[in-house]
Formats: C-alpha cells, sequence, structure tokens
C-alpha cells in the first residue's frame, strides 16, 4: 500500500484538530501503531496544535530537529481536556513520567512540584516550601510555580506573623524568654514563639487561621490590595501602586495548585527502603538479596475497559522506565483472577522462553484467592516462579505462595510499608490510565 505524502497527512490532521476545543488541556502526539511520540499542554488546545502543522510553520527553527523529526511520524492527534491551566501543567508532568513518550525530554526525571506545609505536629508549627514533606503534616499544592509559592509565603507571613524558621521550640522550656528572636521579629513578620513572645494558644490561632485562608476565596485580603493599590495610584505612587499589584497576583496565584490527593507524586514520600530490603531477605529466607520486585493491579469499572498495571521497583525504589500497562484482551465481564492470569502470561512469556531476566519477587494486590491465580499462570508458563507475595487491602496482609500462614506484620515494619507503597503504585498506575480511557480513549492500545 503506498504511503500518503506528508501533505496529505497534515491536511487531514488540520481538519482533524480544527474541531478541538479552545479551552486548556493536553495533546497528545500518536504513531500509525497508536505509540504516543509526545505529550504536550496549552492554554488553547486548538490553536497550539493547529501551529504545528500549519504550512508557513518552521518547526526546525522554533521547536528544533528533535520535535520537527517526531512530526514527520505523527499520524494522529488527541486531547483531553483540563479544568484549567494548572490541572495540565500537573496532568502533563504525571503522564509525563508514567508514559515516558519517546520525544519529550523535559519532566522525565523525578523532579517534583513542591507543596506549601504547616508542621501541625510541632508544638508551635512552621510553614515551609518543601518538595519533601514531613509525615504528617498539612500539606497545600502541589503548586505549579515554585517562585510564586515561595513569594507569596512571604507576603502571607507578613499578614499572619508565622515562623519559618527551622528551630525545634518546646512549649516547657522556660529558657526561651531569654532567647534573642531574629529581625523577623523586629520587623513584625514573625511573632516569635521561639523568644516566648507568644503562648501557643494563640500561635494555634495563627495557624488555625492561616489554614482557613489558604482553604478560602481571601476576599477580605484580595479587596485590601485591590483598596490600596487604587489609593497608591490615584496618589501617583506608582511604584506602591506596583508593589499592591505583585502582591495581589501573589495571593490570588494561591489558587494555581492541584490538590494532595488528587495529584498524587509518590516520588515525594518514598522513604529509604534499605531497611525493608534487608529484613524482607530474611523472611523470604533467601540467600541472595531481594533487589528487583514487581507489582502488578487491575482496575475496572463494572467490567469496561479493564486494565492492569506493572510497576517495577529496583532496590526500593520506582523504576519508571520498567512500567508497563495491559488492556484486558481475553476477559469479558468482572473476572479479576482470569484478568490478574492474563497480564502475567503477556508479562512472563518471553522471561520463561529465557529471553529475559526474572524479578526477584512478584508482588500481587489482592488476597489468597490473587496469589493463586498468580501462581496458576506461573503453572501455565511451565516454570518455577520467583518469589510470589500478595498484600490485602483493609486489613494488610501479607500472602506468601510458599508459607500457609499469612504474615501479619505491624503498621511501623518496614517491609511491610514497602509492599503497601509498591501496592499503592501499581494501584495508582492502573487507576490513573483507566480514568483517561474513560475520559477519553487517548493513549492507545
Amino acid at each position: 500500500m503506498a504511503k500518503k505524502p506528508l501533505s496529505d497527512v497534515y491536511d487531514e490532521l488540520r481538519k482533524a484538530i480544527k474541531a478541538f476545543p479552545v479551552s486548556p488541556g493536553l495533546y497528545f502526539m500518536k504513531d500509525s501503531k497508536g505509540t504516543v511520540l509526545y505529550i504536550g499542554k496549552a492554554k488553547n488546545l486548538r490553536s497550539r496544535v493547529l501551529s504545528y502543522f500549519q504550512p508557513s510553520a518552521d518547526i526546525v527553527s522554533s521547536r528544533g530537529p528533535h520535535i520537527a523529526e517526531m512530526l514527520t511520524k505523527v499520524k494522529t492527534v488527541d486531547f483531553l481536556q483540563t479544568e484549567s491551566e494548572v490541572d495540565a501543567v500537573l496532568q502533563e508532568a504525571r503522564l509525563i513520567k508514567d508514559i515516558r513518550p519517546p520525544y519529550n525530554s523535559d519532566l522525565t526525571d523525578d523532579k517534583t512540584f513542591p507543596y506549601l506545609e504547616i508542621t501541625t505536629r510541632d508544638q508551635f508549627p512552621g510553614v515551609y516550601t518543601t518538595r519533601k514533606p514531613k509525615t504528617n503534616s498539612r500539606l497545600f499544592g502541589p503548586f505549579a510555580n515554585a517562585g510564586d509559592l515561595r513569594s507569596a509565603i512571604v507576603i502571607l507571613q507578613k499578614i499572619f506573623k508565622f515562623r519559618t524558621c527551622r528551630l525545634e521550640i518546646s512549649a516547657t522550656d522556660t529558657k526561651r524568654k531569654f532567647f534573642r528572636p531574629c529581625i523577623l521579629y523586629s520587623i513584625k513578620q514573625c511573632a516569635a514563639p521561639c523568644a516566648d513572645k507568644i503562648n501557643r494558644a494563640d500561635y494555634r490561632k495563627i495557624i488555625n487561621d492561616l489554614a482557613n485562608f489558604l482553604n478560602s476565596k481571601r476576599s477580605t485580603v484580595i479587596k485590601n490590595l485591590k483598596k490600596q493599590m487604587a489609593q497608591a495610584s490615584t496618589n501617583q505612587d506608582y511604584e506602591k501602586a506596583a508593589m499592591y499589584r505583585d502582591r495581589l497576583r501573589l495571593i490570588e496565584n494561591l489558587d494555581k495548585r492541584g490538590s494532595v490527593g488528587k495529584d498524587v507524586q509518590p516520588e515525594v514520600f518514598a522513604s529509604d527502603p534499605t531497611q525493608a530490603l534487608e529484613k524482607l531477605q530474611k523472611i523470604l529466607d533467601s540467600s541472595t538479596p531481594i533487589r528487583v520486585i514487581e507489582g502488578f493491579d487491575i482496575a475496572h469499572i463494572a467490567g469496561a475497559e479493564t486494565v492492569g498495571s506493572l510497576v517495577r521497583f529496583i532496590d526500593g525504589r520506582p523504576f519508571k522506565a520498567g512500567y508497563r500497562r495491559y488492556k484486558i484482551k481475553t476477559v469479558k465481564g468482572i473476572d479479576d483472577y482470569a484478568c490478574l492470569k492474563e497480564v502475567l502470561l503477556r508479562r512472563y512469556r518471553h522471561a520463561a522462553a529465557g529471553e529475559e531476566l526474572w524479578p526477584d519477587l512478584v508482588l500481587i494486590d489482592g488476597g489468597i484467592g490473587q496469589l493463586h491465580a498468580a501462581a496458576e499462570a506461573f503453572k501455565e508458563l511451565n516454570v518455577k516462579p520467583p518469589q510470589l507475595a500478595s498484600i490485602a487491602k483493609k486489613e494488610e496482609i501479607i500472602y506468601l505462595a510458599d508459607r500457609d500462614e499469612p504474615l501479619k506484620l505491624p503498621a511501623n515494619n518496614p517491609v511491610r510499608k514497602l509492599f503497601q507503597y509498591i501496592r499503592d503504585e501499581a494501584h495508582r498506575f492502573a487507576q490513573h490510565y483507566h480514568h483517561i480511557l474513560r475520559k477519553k480513549k487517548t493513549l492507545g492500545s
């Protein structure tokens, strides 16, 4: 079959793109097999995507030879609308990390978006910008613009006078009253709990007021800033008016953030797995270290568009290049056991043929039934499986293929926490892909 000229392909793409919305979202450049080559974000989807395929466009000059090469392979372009530009920024980063399209060079590392963190477990909580929050802190974000977040905290500190230092402050420390506070207290930008200038109850009210402010529309502060800006402009004090304008923009930009629950960044909450792997080796009575663990999960809604996920951890840390997703092909309706078996057969048939290496452990999301289904898959492959384990939700019980009794590890056990991390990452990866499939069949087969 004759190959279509590139000009004809572009004509067809332009016709399709003219039906795209003019709202924010993501676009997906795909080849003839439906493989995603490139993911981009746009304020205006139609305008942005059309700009790639205009006859007058000089892509080499404007976007570089790498993208120009990619466009010669593009056969279809899909899109995904988002509620805002911020949603587009956050979803783009997550999808690029998960899918790893070959022509995306940015956002492929483990760099994350920052949070505003309030260390509520401290007696006198601090407020910080962080990419590595503490456990049990109160978080807002992730924020799309780290610079704006840092600047906004400076403005907020002038209003609420919370601390941003890293001192350990105890309410029972009687020596605090002899402590000399830093300059932020002198310029009325901190209440100085370090020097006993405020009691614990009053400082807690400051923190509660800040949290309420971050969760509200901030109308009173915004109204006052607009009033001050207008007054400065009337007085022809344009420098001060510009200062109020910039403060107003920073306060308004606090809304340009995602949700801690929805915009999950699992890289942020990873802990040191060394102890977990050492203990796991002892539990399994293995003569060699457990280095490669692969986790699996199945996601569906009422049996429709069922997908399986594979996540790979090396030395206890996510190895994103090893992540895979599978559209279920042979199972109709709801049958998690059969779906899991299909995914495992597809994943390990090459290893069974000696064409690639086995992981040290396979971890299944589920209970004893899912573990038996996994064992059946390896039996069908006619090979001795690697170590097999599953972790059930709610009770968080761990089942091992060669043990009659399950493991009931305490909540703070590092092996349990590592298994939970792998299980949750497999679940997130499956659910995220399934969510995209349900909204729009975007990512191909």
